[in-house]
């Protein structure tokens, strides 16, 4: 699976301002809203429900949240660099600075399970975590991402 497959340029936002969890789920799911035209609301609540279940803070401050929606037909993905790291119930107690949102349609099956991996994959990489952290614009944080993939995928 291609980072690109599911994140545009348009979909990485640098320094993203909110101040806990909830905000910065409504901030996804607004922006998500956008690409797949699906209500923020429908979006919101999706990922709360999701949320409930147990965090989706997989440690080292990262964070990926992710919904299935009725009305979609491919994944969709959005890349956030907080500008302040905020609490997420992560496991390790760390808070978060870095969310991958992931939005897939409700019958992707392996398809969801290939790109939760691919991305979790990514964001366990430490030398890239760095870099992504360090970084001041989102075409340089996309490029980041889009270029990880290719030369791990290259290996």
């Amino acid at each position: 699976m291609n980072i690109a497959d599911i994140l545009t340029p348009h979909d990485v936002i640098c320094s993203l301002v909110v101040g806990s969890k909830k905000q910065a789920l409504q901030e996804l799911a607004k922006h998500a809203s956008n690409i797949t035209n699906v209500p923020t609301r429908e979006i919101f609540n999706t990922l709360l429900q999701r949320e409930r279940l147990g965090s989706t803070g997989i440690g080292n401050s990262i964070a990926i949240p992710h919904a299935k929606l009725e009305g979609i037909n491919k994944i969709h993905g959005v890349f956030a660099r907080l500008a302040k790291p905020i609490d997420f119930d992560s496991a390790d107690d760390q808070q978060v600075d870095l969310l991958f949102l992931l939005i897939v349609p409700i019958g992707a099956g392996a398809d969801h399970l290939k790109a939760l991996t691919r991305i979790t994959t990514l964001l366990r990489n430490l030398v890239l975590i760095k870099k992504l952290r360090a970084t001041d614009d989102s075409a340089s944080i996309y490029s980041l991402l889009a270029e990880h993939h290719t030369t791990s995928n290259a290996a």
